[in-house]
Parts: C-alpha cells; structure tokens; sequence
C-alpha cells in the first residue's frame, strides 16, 4: 500500500471489481434506479389525474423534492474527485470551492428526500387520506426520492473506484 496516498481510511474498506464491464453494468443499473424513481411519480400522477376519485391530488408541490433531489445528483455528480482530495495545502481555493458545492449538493439531495416525507405527511397523513390508493401517491412520492438518492450513491461509488480496485475515501 502506498504511504503517499491521500486516504482517510489506511486500510481499504470495500473493495469492488474494477472491470470496465462491471463499471458499466453500475452506470446503467444507478440509471435503471432513476428512471423507476422517475416512474414512480409519473405514475402517481397520472393516478390522480384520471383514476382517483379522491379530493388530495399531485400537484407541483409534489414534484418539488423530486426536483431537488435531482439537482443534487446533477451537482454531487458533476463535481470533480481530484479536487475534494487537492494536495496544495490546508485551505487552497479549488478544494475549499470543490467541498463548498459538494455540501450545497448534498443538502439538495437531503431536502429533496425530507421534502418527500414532510409531503406524505402534511398532504396525506394528517388530513386523514389514509386509504390506501390515495396514500399511495404520497408513498410513491417518497420512493422515487430514495430511488434518486440510491442511484447517486451508485455513482459516487463507481466515479471513485481506483485503479487498485479499493473505494477512496
């Protein structure tokens, strides 16, 4: 193992294969993860536009955690690895900017997932739409959220896979 590596962690937690075909089969399984979460709240809301019989249907405010989420796997995911791990010193600009947007990413990828749960509970819960089929717009909600969030970590995963097939931390 090198000494010189910029690790948290001295001994690699997890190791994974680093094949081009697993790599690959990774990428297309976090965008197998996205598509369902982007299924999920297709799907409530086409229900509650031509199949619920209820009064509580998907709105706009539905689709705005969904919307965060998303822009947080866009930022997490866009951002480059090297930078975070930038060995110009404690504090150089780049690092400090890669980590700031870093955060900022993450913060939109927890909102976007309490925003699911604040919109399950405020919107169908405490008005008392607790039948199922009318619960299960709100629970989807909620879904396809986690669906986003696990399809993020996926690829934050398979983006830090090194070539001596151990997870940088």
């Amino acid at each position: 193992m090198n000494s010189d590596s910029n690790h948290l962690f001295r001994i690699p937690i997890i190791k994974l294969p680093n094949s081009k075909a697993v790599r690959t089969a990774m990428v297309y399984l976090a965008g197998a993860l996205y598509a369902i979460g982007f299924w999920l709240l297709v799907d409530a809301s086409i229900f509650s536009k031509t199949v619920n019989a209820s009064v509580v249907h998907v709105t706009f405010v539905d689709w705005i955690p969904f919307i965060c989420s998303t822009l947080g796997m866009i930022v997490i995911n866009s951002i480059d690895k090297s930078q975070l791990f930038n060995s110009e010193g404690f504090g150089s600009g780049l690092q400090w900017q890669a980590r700031l947007v870093l955060f900022i990413g993450f913060s939109l990828l927890a909102i976007g997932t309490a925003g699911s749960f604040l919109v399950l509970i405020l919107k169908f819960l405490i008005k008392g739409f607790n039948t199922m089929p009318t619960l299960e717009m709100g629970l989807e909600n909620v879904g396809a959220n986690f669906s986003v969030m696990f399809s993020c970590i996926l690829l934050w995963i398979i983006q830090n896979i090194e070539e001596d097939q151990t997870l940088s931390l």
